[in-house]
């Protein structure tokens, strides 16, 4: 039964060129006596022996035979002298197939690159398994194949990989294992075919996304959403999601400012780009992966410029977002949005203003004379709507602003005060 399961094991550091060198245990070699039958076999040896005689009556091997032959008669005399000749080596089908070595445009093997050597000794490998007709069950087993790969290779192979488990033309289907650390790969797979092995809080686990229950239609807008830096997902031990690229860019401003190394915690930020939690959140819990993940949204109560201190009925998604919580999930909400937040602290006008003048002077110029001129209890409002509320006049880019406004605070060294919901999110993700 074993010697019905043919499987190939390729590690971590594994050395293509050496796998690919001519031996009678190459991947090579067995591939040469895989495709032959016993009419190409002794067709082969043959040819190789009509080449072997042409080649003993060339002069320089002619020479080097006559020279050797009379050495060896002058050493031990006729009697103990043995007949000699130089030519090709003895040889039988497996010998030849033992010799045969692979040419990469024109060069040898060991001048080819480490990634490229890789592909082609996969290449080998599963043309030999998939042709294993005496087989039952073929698998090839790879640890790390994004080894010097870049991510276009990365993307090619995998979607090599997925085809030869339903091959054609006469092959049989070789079923992949791949370890990877990569994100293309997690991002480039079918999330029904993905397993997370991770630290959980007390123990090495094991995930599997395939097993999550999904709200109809939300499995696919994950499958859709995960690009390889949402990926991380899938490798990081601590994760904040914020809605987007102005989050992406302030969020970490702010903990540095707090003093806290996001990095040296272990923490991913990541954009859902918009309120598509719905579509992450599934995957955490005491039922998928067990590791903290803090959501950092918006309360968006509508039509409503809340005073500090002041609660509104947030947004219905909000809500949502709200019933979502688990013993490993937790939102965190402004009372109305990141940037409305922020301008509620009379000491963080100056710098978004700044930020603001920086990418749209005309615009930054007038709206300073506004908030200048309103009343301290407006000045937040006013400073928001004249940035994101402008009607016809066109609104400003969120993206565009938040990296603007992150360039102020970090390398202008200008003042800003983290709202208390951000500083609640980045304690609860850093807690020992």
């Amino acid at each position: 039964m074993l010697e019905d399961l043919r499987a190939v094991y390729l590690p971590p550091l594994r050395d293509p060129a050496q796998g690919l060198k001519p031996s009678r245990s190459s991947q090579l070699s067995r591939l040469v006596q895989r495709l032959s039958d016993e009419a190409s076999r002794k067709d082969v040896v043959e040819t190789l022996a009509k080449l072997d005689s042409e080649l003993k009556t060339k002069k320089p091997i002619a020479d080097a035979q006559a020279a050797v032959t009379k050495r060896h008669k002058d050493m031990l005399g006729e009697v103990l002298s043995q007949k000699l000749a130089v030519g090709l080596s003895p040889s039988d089908f497996q010998r030849v197939a033992a010799r045969l070595a692979l040419a990469v445009e024109s060069f040898e093997v060991e001048q080819n690159g480490l990634g490229f050597n890789n592909l082609i000794y996969m290449a080998v490998v599963l043309s030999e398994l998939s042709l294993s007709k005496e087989a039952a069950y073929r698998a090839l087993i790879v640890e790390e194949p994004e080894a010097h790969l870049h991510p276009q290779l990365q993307a090619v192979l995998l979607q090599y990989l997925k085809a030869v488990e339903t091959p054609a033309n006469g092959e049989r289907a070789v079923q992949v294992f791949v370890t990877s650390h990569s994100p293309n790969f997690a991002a480039l797979a079918d999330i029904d075919s993905v397993g997370c092995v991770y630290h959980a809080p007390t123990s090495v686990d094991a995930f599997f996304p395939r097993e999550v229950t999904f709200e109809k239609r939300k499995k696919e807008k994950l499958q859709r959403y995960l690009n390889v830096t949402r990926a991380e997902i899938f490798f990081a031990r601590r994760i904040v999601f914020v809605e987007g690229a102005a989050e992406l860019f302030i969020v970490e401003v702010l903990a540095h400012k707090l003093g806290i190394d996001l990095q040296r915690h272990s923490v991913s930020v990541i954009s859902a780009d918009g309120l598509n939690f719905d579509a992450f959140l599934p995957l955490f819990g005491k039922k998928g992966l067990k590791v903290p993940v803090a959501v950092i949204t918006d309360s968006d109560p509508l039509n409503a410029y809340p005073k500090p201190g002041e609660h509104h009925e947030p947004s219905d998604t909000a809500k949502i977002i709200a019933a979502s919580a688990n013993d490993y999930v937790k939102p965190f909400f402004a009372i109305k949005t990141l940037e409305y937040d922020l301008a509620l602290n009379a000491k963080n006008r100056p710098t978004m203003l700044a930020a603001l003048k920086d990418i749209h002077p005309g615009i930054g110029k007038d709206l300073e004379a506004e908030v200048n001129a309103s009343e301290e209890t407006d000045k937040a409002k006013v400073l928001f709507k004249g940035m994101f509320e402008r009607g016809d006049k066109g609104n400003v880019q969120k993206g565009a602003y938040g990296q603007a406004l992150a360039q102020a605070i970090m390398s202008d060294g200008m003042e800003i005060e983290v709202p208390d919901y951000i500083a609640q999110a980045l304690a609860f993700i850093t807690a020992p």
